[in-house]
């Protein structure tokens, strides 16, 4: 009888212990520097808590951060992200980020330029297709992703 109940707890234990890593995988801090006034920006924060982030806001404009970072004014948005060493800038959808994060690329970062209609945090009428861009360690990028405003819910295409 002590036999099962040592199994349970030996099982039950590994189980509990196993959560609390997806649990800590999935919550990855991401720091978005941004107006205070920026409805845009917020959209996009919310869209990157849904998708599992915890989001630190700093709301002190970007131009700094994105400076920092070593983006490009011609690659600039409305916020500028920091995450696990790498910028995230603009309207970057959170399924791209955890791609990126998950790749770990030797680069700086991702950026969507400028604040394309239909991208997370610009939804509304209007949907636009646009590229994120890869952002290496010299400033020269290439396309990331391409999304498409055709089907919204499957509109990535990757790019290898």
């Amino acid at each position: 009888m002590k036999t099962p109940i040592r199994t349970f707890l030996a099982g039950s234990i590994i189980i509990i212990a196993l959560s609390g890593v997806g649990t800590h995988a999935a919550a990855t801090t991401i720091d978005v520097y941004k107006s205070s006034t920026c409805k845009c920006c917020a959209k996009w924060v919310d869209h990157m808590r849904a998708h599992g982030f915890t989001v630190n806001t700093h709301d002190v404009g970007n131009k700094e951060a994105r400076e920092r970072a070593g983006i490009s004014t011609t690659l600039g948005s409305c916020h500028t992200a920091l995450v696990d060493g790498y910028a995230i800038e603009g309207h970057v959808p959170a399924q791209d980020v955890k791609r990126f994060l998950k790749e770990r690329p030797r680069a700086i970062g991702l950026a969507v330029p400028g604040m394309p209609h239909g991208s997370p945090g610009m939804e509304g009428a209007r949907s636009d297709p646009y590229n994120v861009l890869l952002i290496d360690k010299q400033g020269d990028t290439t396309v990331y992703s391409r999304h498409l405003p055709s089907d919204p819910k499957d509109s990535v295409m990757k790019l290898k």
